[in-house]
């Protein structure tokens, strides 16, 4: 019995919630009443009494020129204010900012940070099947086609909102880029909107909420931005971890050098998981500059490492102090060895060293 009714609350529940709409839970509902009322009436003092003092402790302001007067009653929104997500690296907003706006920081230097914010907008527009009206990199500004919206045919099956709305949207984007172009604004205003909550209805032309619009699709530019960096680094991640093919040859001085088969951002920190690999203590660096300062302090040599070390594995170097310049050659990388005085290393014992280096270089997922 008590699981019968139970059942019979729960349907009860499905048949009153099927009726709500998406506009309904967006706006107040129960009485109204308020609107009815008449504020601001002073009290009536009779003549000949005393007139007692009046707090204006919880006065309301009174309303600007600009102020909507319509937002009252069932025009009201309920919903809970829109805020922009800061989820990429390097990005932030304003405290205080009403529009649609975020900053981003450049903290990746392999392409330019307005063309990296543009991509992935395009590439966010282009996988959601919407279209570019107008794009114009010069002035950084792009302006979507139509986005069109039909819940009736988005409602998932747990929801029981019984909509027929469709909202159709274009957006205007614009990039203010810092002249020193490594801060970069994204900012979203909304251009054209048209709105038919059913087939016999009359299309509205004007959003309740202009802002709202605005930031649900900045928000889903950035985490569109926010899931390619983390694609990225997957990949880049992958990238070092596998092995890398290398060769004999000569640095851009035309010292002799091993050049690796990958670009300076793969090979540098491969090369480093190589070089603590073969019993280089890495001290200190700068990418920048590509020089390495390592001491050599050759592989564990413990009796139990000792029973199953290769001499193969043995680098014929001294236990001092050397250096390694990693130059950038477009699509490949080399690497030259120095010594602590930063003398490019002979010939003969860049070709004796080069077997070791190569076999740990090529070493699938390099264990540390």
């Amino acid at each position: 019995m008590t699981f019968k009714l139970h059942i019979a609350g729960i349907l009860s529940l499905c048949a009153l919630s099927a009726c709500s709409t998406v506009e309904d839970r967006e706006l107040a509902s129960g009485s109204f009443k308020y609107l009815e009322e008449n504020p601001g009436q002073m009290m009536a003092v009779p003549e000949g009494m005393d007139k007692p003092a009046f707090s204006e402790t919880f006065k309301l302001p009174e309303l600007g020129e600009n102020a909507p007067m319509n937002t009252m009653g069932e025009n009201l929104s309920v919903l809970s204010p829109a805020l922009v997500l800061p989820l990429v690296s390097g990005s932030h907003v304003e405290e205080g900012k009403k529009g649609a706006t975020i900053w981003f920081d450049q903290v990746d230097d392999s392409q330019a940070l307005d063309t990296t914010i543009w991509n992935s907008l395009i590439a966010f527009l282009e996988a959601q099947g919407i279209g570019v009206a107008e794009f114009d990199k010069e002035r950084q500004k792009l302006v979507s086609d139509w986005m069109t919206i039909d819940e009736s045919l988005d409602a998932k099956w747990y929801s029981w909102s019984n909509s027929e709305r469709t909202v159709g949207q274009k957006f205007e984007f614009n990039l203010d880029l810092k002249p020193h172009g490594r801060t970069a604004a994204l900012v979203v205003d909304l251009v054209d909107y048209k709105e038919k909550k059913d087939a016999e209805s009359t299309e509205i032309t004007q959003s309740r909420d202009a802002r709202r619009n605005e930031v649900e699709i900045l928000n889903r530019v950035i985490e569109h931005y926010e899931y390619e960096i983390r694609l990225a680094d997957a990949k880049r991640i992958r990238q070092i971890r596998q092995g890398l093919a290398m060769e004999l040859g000569f640095d851009e001085d035309g010292e002799a050098a091993y050049v690796v088969d990958a670009g300076y951002d793969i090979a540098w920190p491969r090369f480093l998981l190589v070089l603590r690999k073969l019993g280089f203590d890495v001290k200190d660096y700068d990418k920048s500059t590509g020089l390495l300062f390592a001491k050599f302090n050759g592989i564990d040599d413990g009796w139990w490492d000792s029973m199953w070390a290769d001499e193969q594995d043995q680098l014929d170097l001294d236990s001092e102090d050397y250096r390694f310049k990693i130059g950038d050659l477009g699509s490949k990388t080399s690497v030259t060895l120095l010594d602590n005085e930063s003398n490019p290393f002979p010939v003969n014992k860049v070709s004796d060293l080069y077997p070791i280096f190569s076999r740990t270089m090529s070493t699938e997922d390099l264990d540390i």
